[in-house]
């Protein structure tokens, strides 16, 4: 029996005792509802991102796609709480600069997702960090991507918790994303510094 049918006919037997459930009984009951209903939706989720993480590769274990799969989804909603993210990313992007909350621009989601995933010492999955619009004047963004071993990060997924706002996972392939296109992070930072280096020499030589 489902969980809605089963509180449905839970409601009925109350109604032919002769009794009703009190008002803050009834909140109660449908905020434990509202809270299962969501772990079911998580569980959905974390099952299909796991079948993802094992397409990657015939040598992907279905154990380190589970837990890896288990830590994107879940982690990020706990730290959506501790962060007090309430607002759309670019709002809370905002607020966060503006001193008004402590984190959860694009780069903290990345960061403490990638230190979680380490931390799982993975044998049949890679690890890789990526940034997207560095050379352009659109919003800069940072994500976590993960491959199967060995394999390039353009053949890997994006695991993205800022962009759907409130620790949300949003995941996608590398090559299908259709908002970002991501280089590797160390290529980012290359450029930064000749960028700079090359600024500085322009300026000394005014």
């Amino acid at each position: 029996m489902n969980r809605r049918r089963f509180c449905a006919l839970l409601s009925g037997t109350a109604l032919v005792a002769g009794c009703g459930m009190p008002a803050d009984e009834m909140a109660r009951s449908r905020a434990v509802m509202a809270f299962a209903e969501g772990r079911s939706t998580e569980e959905a989720k974390i099952a299909a991102l796991t079948q993802r993480l094992m397409d990657l590769g015939p040598d992907v274990s279905s154990d380190e796609a589970a837990r890896a799969a288990r830590i994107a989804v879940l982690e990020p909603l706990k730290w959506a709480v501790e962060w007090q993210v309430t607002d759309p990313p670019l709002l809370h992007n905002t607020k966060v600069n503006n001193g008004f909350r402590p984190r959860g621009l694009c780069k903290d989601w990345a960061d403490d997702l990638e230190m979680h995933m380490r931390a799982q010492r993975f044998q049949t999955l890679d690890l890789h960090r990526a940034i997207a619009n560095s050379r352009n004047v659109r919003l800069e963004h940072s994500t976590l991507i993960l491959s199967a071993k060995g394999d390039p990060m353009e053949e890997g997924l994006v695991l993205d918790p800022w962009r759907q706002g409130q620790g949300r996972l949003y995941y996608v392939g590398v090559t299908e994303d259709p908002r970002y296109e991501w280089e590797r992070r160390a290529e980012v930072f290359a450029w930064k510094r000749q960028w700079q280096s090359e600024a500085r020499t322009a300026i000394r030589d005014q």
